[in-house]
């Protein structure tokens, strides 16, 4: 007997990935089989996003797609929790002919729609998935999702009318995870969350227990137990809150990677009071040069927001002056977008469209100058690099130094040393050592030196 084939279709975050994730493992755990083929699957699962009207228009879209290919189409996701002007499902009003709708981070609601219209095979083995779960990632790395929702309340930001108040998940759970990961070869771990350094809030850093012993949960016990795993240990969305200095000697130390992927979104009082940001901004770059005092090596990411409403031509330029003093590594920039439910669509004084965007590319360009400085400071060294592809037309190895995150930093590509005779035999996966000879607004490029073993 042919076991029931779900596809699936996962767009947005990575911790909307991550519910993904948890999804096709519970799936595949039941004795579903799992197909990348809308022609193959007897029913397809979307895990949408809904943040921006750019992200709403491709989830509605690939929803679209997978109805005309397939036919049979379950929605979840956050763009699942999104209603229209009369209240009525985003989803439903524009796809009438999907089978169910859920919203994000509902995992048994989702199986119980696939349940209904695909029924489950009889008596599955447990053993039909791996111990650490079905990944959408490379065999390599992995995303370890450690909260859900959020408790801030951002103007700008419908995430907590979508994914709730912050859950916190006890850290013995999170570390057995994490353990699993490494025990299937990861070889690094990205930990994401809506808010890290929150992590344990919720639950007044409930003492939980991580093999045999009593540990908190809190983020720095979480990041200290984290960092005897042996492997990459990389941290996102982590606001700038004081016990953030807890965690900057374990990178020095060389115990988690020197990178900080901190959402700082704007740099002046007044625009931080509107967007009602937890962090009021006037000591950020205090505290980022008593990090890199400690963590010299240490790379900054960040995201900004420009036109925000009353966003002035002089609190712009406040952003611009802070760039140039913060240093940062990496910098993304958005244009301001008003999004549904979002408390900052009455905010008075509206910036153009176009203004918008003229400052996005403003401070884009801005930042590549910095970015091609902070870069240049890798050339004549010699680093460790994870090699994430191997371009074999263009001759070189796609890799990251502890300061990339893997699709949405810079890369290094890797080229044979010329004055060996020795080609380069390397595979996904594997640890290099380099030298750096290099370098470009946002990439690295480096001569092969040596594999590693880690």
């Amino acid at each position: 007997m042919t076991a029931p084939t779900v596809g699936f279709v996962s767009l947005g975050c990575p911790k909307a990935l991550v519910d993904s994730e948890r999804i096709l493992t519970q799936l595949r755990a039941e004795g579903y089989s799992v197909s990348s083929r809308y022609e193959d699957a007897d029913l397809v699962v979307v895990n949408t996003c809904g943040f921006i009207d750019e992200a709403v228009a491709e989830s509605l879209d690939a929803i679209g797609e997978a109805l005309q290919e397939n036919g049979r189409v379950i929605v979840t996701g956050c763009l699942g929790a999104k209603s229209d002007a009369s209240g009525h499902s985003l989803v439903l009003q524009t796809h009438p002919k999907v089978l169910a709708v859920t919203g994000p981070h509902a995992t048994s609601e989702v199986l119980q729609a696939v349940h209904t219209h695909l029924p489950k095979p009889h008596d599955p083995f447990t053993d039909l998935v791996p111990e650490h779960g079905v990944r959408l990632t490379p065999d390599h790395y992995a995303y370890l999702k450690i909260s859900e929702g959020c408790n801030h309340r951002c103007s700008f930001c419908i995430i907590p009318s979508m994914r709730g108040d912050l859950v916190s998940r006890p850290i013995g759970e999170v570390m057995r995870e994490a353990e699993a990961l490494v025990k299937a070869g990861v070889k690094e771990i990205l930990v994401i969350s809506q808010d890290t350094s929150a992590y344990g809030v919720d639950i007044k850093y409930r003492t939980d227990f991580v093999d045999g012993r009593p540990v908190k949960t809190r983020m720095t016990e979480l990041v200290q137990e984290l960092a005897t795993l042996g492997v990459w240990v990389r941290l996102h969305y982590v606001y700038p809150y004081p016990h953030v200095d807890e965690i900057v000697p374990l990178m020095a130390q060389g115990r988690v990677l020197p990178y900080l992927d901190i959402p700082f979104q704007h740099s002046h009082p007044d625009v931080l009071r509107r967007m009602r940001r937890p962090a009021s901004g006037e000591r950020n770059l205090e505290r980022i040069a008593a990090w890199r005092a400690i963590c010299p090596d240490l790379t900054i990411r960040s995201t900004f927001i420009a036109g925000f409403p009353g966003e002035t031509q002089a609190e712009f330029e406040d952003l611009l002056s802070f760039l140039s003093e913060a240093q940062l590594d990496r910098v993304g920039c958005f244009a301001y977008s008003p999004v549904d439910g979002a408390a900052a669509n009455d905010l008075a004084n509206p910036v153009a469209e176009q203004v918008r965007h003229e400052r996005v590319e403003q401070l884009m360009a801005h930042q590549a100058e910095i970015s091609a400085q902070r870069l240049a400071r890798w050339i004549g060294r010699r680093t460790k690099v994870l090699i994430d592809d191997v371009d074999a037309e263009e001759g070189y190895l796609v890799g990251r130094t502890t300061g990339d995150a893997p699709e949405i930093d810079g890369i290094v590509r890797v080229f044979p040393d010329p004055s060996s005779r020795h080609p380069v035999t390397v595979e996904v996966g594997q640890f290099v050592e380099v030298d750096i000879v290099d370098s470009d607004e946002y990439d690295l490029d480096a001569v092969f030196v040596r594999s590693q073993q880690s």
